[in-house]
């Protein structure tokens, strides 16, 4: 994607959020891009402090890109159950990243082999395990000083509420995607791509 689409989904997610409290709907006009299925995380900072204020998305392609842009943007003000519901009076604060994601592929080699095909800083990764399941985006290591694939597959593992090292299981599934990041310097303000 360029630069150009990815300001334009950071400022949909952003209209979407204000709509959403002004009790409006959100109708963007739309591209044939905005019609692809993509799958998407819409990520809110503190700013200036850039702390975590609420990040929720799609991790498969199931809905049109603008929908779930829409979608996720809401959810993350509203929805994320680690934290209350975001305000109108916040959302002057608040910096907002999109990340549209490639498809989840399985690594389907010997669990020990996983962290050879892990490249950090480049893919993100989803845990699954029975009816447990976490993601992390490929943002978060070097958000939280992570340099390793083990240390990834281990924080992903957690995320999943599962134990360390379940990775190594055959038991545990192990998918990698890559993203396209988003996001603004400072609210409403310059949108760049990571």
């Amino acid at each position: 994607m360029n630069k150009k689409q990815g300001e334009f989904l950071v400022r949909l997610a952003r209209s979407a959020i204000n709509d959403y409290f002004l009790g409006k709907e959100t109708k963007p006009e739309l591209a044939d891009w905005l019609n692809e299925k993509r799958g998407v995380f819409v990520t809110l900072r503190t700013y200036p402090e850039e702390a975590l204020r609420g990040c929720i998305g799609y991790p498969y392609p199931v809905k049109p890109l603008w929908k779930a842009v829409i979608d996720s943007a809401i959810s993350a003000a509203t929805s994320d159950p680690r934290f209350f519901p975001l305000s109108l009076d916040e959302l002057d604060n608040i910096t907002i990243e999109v990340t549209v994601l490639t498809p989840p592929k399985e690594l389907t080699c010997s669990p020990l082999e996983r962290p050879r095909h892990i490249i950090v800083g480049k893919h993100g990764l989803i845990v699954e395990r029975g009816m447990y399941s976490g993601l992390l985006l490929p943002q978060v290591p070097a958000e939280v000083g992570w340099r390793t694939p083990e240390e990834f597959l281990d924080g992903t593992c957690q995320k999943a509420g599962l134990p360390n090292g379940c990775w190594k299981d055959r038991e545990t599934r192990v998918y990698i995607f890559e993203g396209e990041i988003f996001r603004e310097i400072e609210p409403g303000g310059e949108v760049v791509k990571d």
